[in-house]
């Protein structure tokens, strides 16, 4: 048994087209997407669309689980009080707002809503794999060989999950933790498919193949042509729709994470989030964005 595991489309069928293909030709029988299909790129509806006509395509066929954008952009339709008040007035969202919209026109909005937080894998004679977005309870919370070994042995309830696999955090991960029991722990990260955050523009996916000797993992870089992705944030509209728009595609240029640093920088030095402050934060973070040193001007 092959599966595919891939996450973070976020938006971008280019990039999932290129991860299919890969699949199939190295012979994924099922595909399990964990999380964050939509928001962030222009292609939302695409993306969702190909992945609910695939089943022929996979024999063991297409499961999902919850990712936060993915929940995100529905709250965001429905005016939930989960989210604050103050961001459906805020510009810096409109791009969110624009997802949101493209996706109720489409009536594809709400295809999310039974996806489960987590789902379990099992093989005969193999430990059970445990995959979630974040985690099981919390969908923004990433796992990668930086988590703390007692939240490992959390997770994996003591080891009865002898392998976790995640997402979310945009950078593929592998790591093996030893517990105190004896127990050892594979903890994987998918990376990105849509917006990888390492440098590293090619789509990110994990095979998980079961196998007489255990569990055979293989994380995968995917190249594409981004051309079409870039070209389409201008003529769909998107890229108009604010500062969020120009940062989302400025991240799959860089293959860095830009978004979520900017968010915290803003809020830690109680900032609004505008153009001012974005070319503030470039000019203070040249590193970690990816660009050239801006001028201190």
């Amino acid at each position: 048994m092959r599966l595919a595991v891939l996450a973070d489309i976020h938006g971008n069928a280019d990039a999932l087209r290129a991860v299919l293909h890969d699949a199939r030709a190295q012979g994924a029988e099922g595909l399990i997407v964990n999380g964050d299909v939509v928001n962030r790129g222009p292609d939302s509806v695409a993306a969702l669309e190909v992945l609910m006509n695939l089943p022929a395509a996979f024999p063991l066929g297409v499961r999902f689980t919850l990712g936060n954008h993915d929940d995100l952009v529905r709250l965001w339709q429905a005016r939930s009080n989960l989210l604050p008040a103050g961001w459906f007035s805020d510009p810096f969202w409109g791009a969110t707002a624009w997802s949101a919209e493209q996706l109720e026109r489409a009536g594809v909005l709400h295809t999310p809503a039974d996806w489960p937080m987590s789902l379990t894998l099992s093989a005969p004679g193999l430990t059970d794999v445990l995959v979630a977005h974040g985690t099981p309870h919390e969908y923004r919370e990433g796992i990668s060989e930086r988590t703390a070994l007692e939240r490992v042995a959390e997770l994996s309830e003591g080891g009865r999950y002898g392998v976790l696999i995640g997402s979310h955090i945009h950078r593929q991960a592998d790591a093996v933790f030893e517990l105190p029991g004896g127990q050892s722990v594979h903890v994987l990260n998918t990376g990105a498919v849509g917006a990888p955050a390492d440098g590293d523009p090619r789509a990110g996916y994990l095979l998980l193949t079961a196998t007489l000797q255990g569990w055979q993992t293989e994380l995968r870089r995917v190249p594409y042509d981004r051309a079409g992705i870039l070209r389409r944030f201008e003529t769909s509209g998107l890229l108009g729709m604010g500062l969020s728009a120009q940062i989302f595609r400025d991240e799959i240029v860089t293959a860095r994470s830009l978004y979520t640093p900017f968010w915290s920088w803003t809020e830690a030095e109680q900032l609004p989030r505008t153009a001012v402050t974005w070319a503030a934060f470039l000019r203070q973070h040249p590193a970690q964005s990816g660009y050239p040193v801006l001028p201190k001007t």
